[in-house]
């Protein structure tokens, strides 16, 4: 709308010079064409030589006038476009906190997004508000996911996000709206944990913690994480290697937590078809080198709901010990992650699609 409003403007100032430049063109002309008439010897001034001058004077006031009027219009429509400029830097602002990138790292929680653990929602999940919360217990969507086949219900109160204009979550008003909903459904819950006082505030209300793929290597974070006396959820970071990734593991259980399960979303590559690259084979790799529960996250890992249906089948033929499947009751309005989530309808039918793929894996 900026550029638009600049191009606007320009066209204004132009349209202005040229007319004005147009007038002036004319009244040099007129003048040039009396010294002419003088140089030649008319001495005296005829009918036409007057009518001629007063062509030239009323062209001259009606220049003026042009220019005046033009004036006026431009400071009326600069006002207008300066009025339209700051509409659209205001809408441009709260744009700021729907966009994330490749970052654009839908809510979760009780409030908005749920994100839910499945067995036999990255760093970007978070609770919107109490108002969603209600709305959500009051449609029953919790006992939707849970009957789908939903075990833990993830709640992002707390959000590292690439923009510090992004919504950054409600922090513990959040992790009390999570715990209410957890309660009213019978649902585990858990929570990203960024610093020393989240994890403090996380243990009053949530039954796990998690650390997120940006601070998978945080080492301070790690320990107070191994201290706080809850399981461990431990993200891959996003260019981790599998070793990197089980040192940070081996921080918190140093600290005498052995219960750490660990989850694979996606790494980093050239490839931007998707939003990271689903790394499966880290799957079976890990069941070789660790006694670790592994989870995937299909949701963070694609960034599309369309692909992950077939990742989510892909992660338990391979030998997922569960997975972390985004959610939401619209998609279209959550404030963050909406284009990877999946609506209660679509996840209900992943839910049921899963379960040959479960049986085969000898899960229940």
């Amino acid at each position: 709308m900026k550029r638009r409003a600049t191009a606007i403007l320009l066209g204004i100032m132009v349209s202005s010079m040229f007319l004005s430049a147009c007038g002036k063109n004319e009244a040099k002309e007129a003048a040039n064409e009396s010294a002419q008439v003088e140089e030649e010897g008319v001495g005296e001034v005829t009918e036409e030589g007057e009518k001629v001058e007063a062509e030239n004077k009323n062209a001259s006031d009606a220049d003026d006038s042009s220019k005046a009027g033009d004036s006026a219009k431009s400071d009326e429509d600069n006002k207008e476009i300066s009025v339209k400029e700051e509409e659209d830097g205001d809408s441009s602002g709260k744009d700021l906190d729907d966009e994330s990138e490749e970052d654009a790292e839908v809510t979760e929680a009780s409030a908005g997004k749920i994100g839910v653990l499945l067995s036999d929602d990255d760093e970007d999940a978070k609770i919107d508000s109490e108002e969603m919360t209600s709305q959500i217990e009051d449609g029953g969507y919790e006992a939707d996911v849970k009957n789908a086949g939903g075990d833990m219900l993830r709640g992002g109160a707390y959000k590292p996000r690439t923009s510090p204009y992004s919504f950054q979550g409600l922090e513990e008003e959040g992790l009390k709206y999570m715990k209410e909903a957890g309660k009213a459904f019978d649902l585990a819950t858990i929570c990203e944990v960024v610093s020393l006082e989240a994890i403090e505030a996380a243990v009053k209300y949530v039954d796990m913690i998690q650390i997120g793929a940006r601070n998978m290597q945080n080492f301070i974070l790690l320990k107070e994480a191994g201290r706080s006396g809850l399981p461990v959820l431990l993200k891959r970071g996003l260019c981790a290697t599998i070793d990197e990734w089980l040192n940070a593991a081996e921080y918190i259980m140093a600290e005498g937590n052995p219960n750490v399960v660990l989850c694979e979303r996606g790494i980093r590559t050239y490839e931007t078809s998707t939003r990271n690259t689903l790394d499966l084979s880290a799957v079976p790799v890990l069941k070789e080198r660790t006694h670790l529960p592994v989870i995937v996250d299909p949701s963070h890992a694609t960034g599309a709901y369309r692909y992950v249906p077939p990742m989510a089948k892909a992660a338990v033929a391979c030998g997922a010990d569960g997975l972390m499947i985004e959610v939401h009751n619209n998609p279209a309005c959550a404030l963050s992650d909406g284009p990877q989530s999946l609506n209660f309808e679509k996840f209900a039918r992943l839910s049921k699609e899963l379960d040959p793929f479960w049986k085969l894996a000898g899960r229940n």
